[in-house]
């Protein structure tokens, strides 16, 4: 008899489980907008979901440790005068986060370590240059303050946050909406999905589409893509049956896909969260109760299905933690931010180790959170790798800062030159407006202190009344 050789492989024993109910976040109006984004954008210190909100758009920042009911009066970020579509915090400096909105318009936050006592609505800028809805936003994977945003004008704009200019604008490319927009590691190209069913990989600096295939999924359904660390591509969408698929492709051949899964008929679209350092794809579909996960490798059959996650409950959106927001400690090798209708839940996906000691195979190092080019520098033409980092001795987010700047940058609040007039603790300077907001903050502060002292005040009156009535 043959026996069946089992492929070797650290993760084909990776679980999901989901997190007690004490760590979950609770009360929160998740968004019901019709649109196909993951509602839901997180890194090492804070969430950030998508909610409803009465006239315009709106979305909450929660610190990461904030766990359990969310206090209904908690401040939004609000300032977008139609539905917030998608958000994406800033892989350089966990404080920034942007948001685009149906109203035409990207805006880009900068959010305070403390929790605000009143809504946040003056963002640092706003970025207007499409004429229809913008539903997709991407920072540049290495270089400074480049942020990538695609409308339903079909036009793609890259923008230097810093001082509010459009660095190139894509306006050719698409006939149609786009879909998804994907960066590769190192930024130096674009994977595209459209409604004209077409897949393509666009240079944004060339202006150009330099590799394309029409309909790699037959359906009729949107299609979304990933670049993988080595220059593939990953694929999702739907046969002609509806039956979802998985595709890998080679650029350098796009005439038959590398390798195909088809896995069950369902309507929702499938959103690709890949890791390339352990090459993992997880596919999460809107509406789903369930996480699909798959190892991709160099050798036949390249894409090789692991487990899925299953719950209960479906899911309206997923959040997925960087790698440096990961507990080494307990082998985490993804953290997931599942939104319900009414809350949100981590999911933890583990490989089971018996030792505590850190496992270097599981985590090589990792993109963190310095930039590796300017913006000027790579709308020259200059490429770099991502700026790695290891996590043996965990990931300490830094303090709050302020984005560094090389020249005028309007992200850069320090007043003009001249005595100093105030620190923050970090021994930056701080803005006339960022000082105006602070004394706004401590007097809101005060008056509820105020309030709540009369309260007391009155309670205790009403129970010395009692004590002497008893007497």
């Amino acid at each position: 008899m043959s026996r069946r050789v089992v492929r070797q492989s650290k993760f084909r024993h990776v679980f999901g489980q989901a997190a007690k109910a004490d760590q979950t976040y609770e009360d929160i109006r998740v968004s019901k907008v019709t649109w196909d984004s993951a509602f839901c954008a997180v890194n090492p210190k804070f969430l950030a979901i998508i909610v409803e909100a009465g006239g315009g758009g709106a979305f909450i920042v929660l610190p990461l440790a904030k766990t359990g009911r969310v206090d209904k009066n908690h401040p939004l970020v609000t300032g977008h005068t139609g539905p917030v579509l998608d958000i994406d915090w800033c892989p350089h400096n966990d404080n920034v986060i942007a948001s685009a909105s149906d109203d035409t318009t990207v805006m880009v936050w900068q959010i305070p370590d403390y929790t605000p006592v009143r809504n946040i609505t003056e963002p640092v800028i706003t970025l207007e240059g499409h004429s229809k809805r913008v539903g997709i936003l991407s920072w540049h994977p290495t270089a400074r303050n480049v942020l990538l945003s695609a409308g339903g004008d079909n036009v793609i704009i890259i923008w230097n946050v810093g001082t509010g200019e459009v660095l190139l604008s894509l306006d050719d490319l698409h006939p149609d909406v786009i879909h998804s927009v994907c960066w590769n590691s190192n930024g130096s190209l674009l994977a595209t999905t459209c409604k004209d069913k077409t897949l393509r990989i666009v240079d944004p600096r060339k202006g150009r589409v330099v590799a394309e295939r029409a309909r790699p999924h037959e359906g009729a359904r949107p299609l979304r893509a990933v670049f993988t660390a080595d220059g593939k591509l990953l694929s999702t969408g739907f046969s002609r049956m509806s039956e979802r698929q998985l595709a890998l492709w080679d650029p350098n051949n796009f005439e038959e896909p590398v390798a195909l899964q088809e896995m069950d008929t369902s309507n929702g679209v499938l959103l690709p969260f890949y890791d390339p350092d352990s090459s993992i794809v997880y596919l999460c579909g809107k509406g789903d109760s369930s996480i699909r996960y798959f190892e991709i490798t160099e050798e036949p059959p390249f894409v090789h299905y692991l487990n899925t996650f299953s719950s209960k409950e479906p899911q309206r959106g997923m959040g997925f933690m960087p790698k440096r927001g990961l507990d080494v400690s307990k082998c985490e090798i993804a953290r997931f931010y599942k939104l319900h209708e009414r809350k949100c839940e981590p999911i933890v996906m583990t490989v089971p180790r018996k030792s505590d000691l850190f496992q270097d195979d599981l985590y090589p190092d990792t993109p963190g959170p310095e930039p590796a080019l300017e913006a000027d520098e790579w709308l020259s033409g200059q490429d770099a790798e991502p700026v790695l980092i290891s996590l043996k001795d965990g990931y300490v987010p830094p303090k709050h800062r302020e984005l560094r700047v090389t020249k005028s940058n309007i992200l850069d609040v320090r007043p003009p030159a001249g005595p100093r007039r105030s620190q923050s603790a970090s021994g930056a300077p701080l803005s006339q407006h960022t000082l105006e907001t602070l004394l706004e903050e401590v007097k809101a502060l005060r008056e509820r202190v105020q309030a709540q002292d009369e309260r007391i005040t009155a309670l205790e009156n009403m129970l010395c009344e009692l004590v002497d009535g008893t007497d």
